[in-house]
């Protein structure tokens, strides 16, 4: 038995030509190790040191020094469409729902809750068939969820005050 291609690191753009293309789904984009099958078939075994997301675009890369391009495949989505979008889109981003954000239209994965919530907002829901690539998250990660939100808050700034006055710490 042969040992699969083996691709233990990625980068967010190509550094040389690519050997093969993956496309992914937005959900199976996210992994740390996985085989995987090339458009042409081959398959390539994923082992990255830690959970990864990967970008449309990316590369990864074989131990060889080859590099494997990683597409978006097409999934179903919902794609939303109104008047008022930038209304719209601050009611997606609230609920932290991974969302592809154009010019005139929203694009995101099929939730019943989430549609509903936007029929009552009075937006329009039509189900398309295409390649996902939301925004990542606000704090430069690849994903807009599965984050900590309960990180702590370090007071190592200057606050500018007398510390032997009482004082409110609310900033």
């Amino acid at each position: 038995m042969t040992a699969l291609p083996t691709a233990h690191s990625y980068h967010g753009h190509a550094h040389a030509p690519a050997k093969g293309r993956v496309a992914l789904s937005y959900e199976d984009r996210f992994l740390r190790r996985k085989t995987l099958q090339l458009e042409d078939g081959t398959r390539i075994l994923v082992d990255l040191p830690k959970t990864t997301s990967l970008d449309h675009g990316g590369v990864l890369v074989l131990t060889d020094g080859g590099e494997i391009t990683v597409a978006a495949a097409p999934e179903a989505l919902m794609q939303v469409t109104s008047d008022d979008l930038t209304r719209i889109a601050w009611h997606i981003g609230n609920r932290h729902t991974p969302c592809q954000i154009e010019a005139n239209r929203l694009l995101l994965q099929p939730d019943h809750v989430i549609r509903d919530m936007l029929a009552l907002l009075g937006a329009t829901v039509t189900d398309v068939t295409q390649p996902f690539t939301p925004e990542g998250g606000a704090y430069g990660h690849g994903r807009t969820h599965g984050h900590d939100h309960s990180h702590p808050h370090a007071h190592d700034h200057e606050h500018g005050h007398d510390h032997d006055r009482p004082h409110d710490h609310d900033h």
